[in-house]
């Protein structure tokens, strides 16, 4: 009688050396850095970096002998790090924090930031940032939307405690010698992200997807399909092959149902994510122009002109408030 050998769900991945700057050319790729530069310390350099999970959740190991600083991204993923020696730092001026053993956080999600760490053995998970989102939208009875994680708020000793747990829970499954099921990741994952949602102080700020009456449900998906990618630079092309309509499709359904064009309800989708940028910012921390073109607005001037149009004030304004 044979036996079938069971299929092991986890990718894995892993890399270690000497060479620093190799080090520094492997983390640039991983989290889309900008400007790393590394130093020695009276440390011998050697890093280590493993990824092991699923498309919904990785866990990370990171070992850094030297110091490293940066612009790095969280990219499509929400990503929480802490470290067991050493400690690090993520933002810049007053939005910056450290984390450290005792000491997780959230990367931000806004754009790139500045990090610097230094002689580290950190810890990391990330969360695909969709399979994130649908779990919040599970936790808040919402629909899904992007999350934006309060970096001056800590988290409770005791909600810090049981995140503590599921992530030994969480890693059992997911270092396990044996094979693991593509549902054993997937409970895992579930787990540890709802955990995570109610450890991290956070909130939903993407106002729910403005349907008018009588709307299809192509139409429906294509500005809830906005909504969840605005952050991304996905066109009217990509919305249109999401909801299975062509360009012209797509258009004439939007002015029948919606009285507007798709590209200019998604400019309008990624203006209001801008004003709730600059709502949120505290003094020093951005400026308009490094928001307006995070979001896709290239040309200052004639953003400025459409978002007083839309708002009522220049942006500047709301900057100041």
């Amino acid at each position: 009688m044979s036996t079938e050998t069971p299929v092991d769900a986890r990718t894995r991945f892993e890399s270690a050396g000497t060479d620093l700057g190799a080090a520094l050319d492997m983390f640039g790729q991983a989290y889309e850095g900008a400007g790393f530069a590394g130093a020695r310390t009276e440390r011998d350099f050697s890093y280590r970096f493993r990824v092991v999970g699923d498309e919904a959740m990785t866990f990370r190991s990171t070992s850094f002998d030297a110091r490293a600083t940066g612009h790095a991204s969280s990219g499509d993923e929400y990503v929480v790090v802490w470290t067991s020696e050493g400690t690090g730092a993520v933002g810049s001026g007053e939005a910056q924090v450290h984390y450290g053993p005792a000491t997780p956080v959230v990367f931000p999600t806004d754009g790139p930031f500045a990090f610097d760490l230094r002689d580290v053995r950190q810890s990391l998970v990330h969360f695909d940032r969709g399979f994130l989102e649908r779990v919040a939208a599970e936790v808040h009875g919402t629909t899904g939307r992007p999350l934006v994680f309060d970096q001056a708020r800590r988290p409770r000793r005791e909600d810090l405690a049981e995140w503590n747990r599921q992530v030994h829970r969480a890693a059992e499954v997911l270092f396990s010698r044996a094979p693991v099921s593509a549902l054993a990741l997937a409970t895992a994952a579930h787990e540890t992200a709802s955990a995570m949602l109610h450890t991290f102080p956070h909130e939903q700020v993407a106002p729910e997807s403005p349907v008018p009456q009588g709307a299809t449900s192509r139409v429906r998906a294509a500005l809830e399909y906005m909504h969840a990618h605005a952050h991304t630079p996905i066109t009217t092309t990509d919305v249109a092959e999401h909801v299975g309509l062509s360009v012209r499709g797509l258009q004439q359904a939007f002015q029948r149902q919606v009285g507007t064009a798709p590209n200019a309800m998604l400019r309008g989708i990624r203006m209001d994510r801008v004003r709730d940028e600059l709502r949120r910012a505290a003094p020093g921390q951005l400026t308009v122009a490094s928001v307006a073109v995070r979001w896709g607005f290239a040309h200052l001037g004639r953003f400025s002109a459409a978002y007083a149009e839309r708002f009522g004030e220049y942006p500047r304004d709301t900057l100041r408030a």
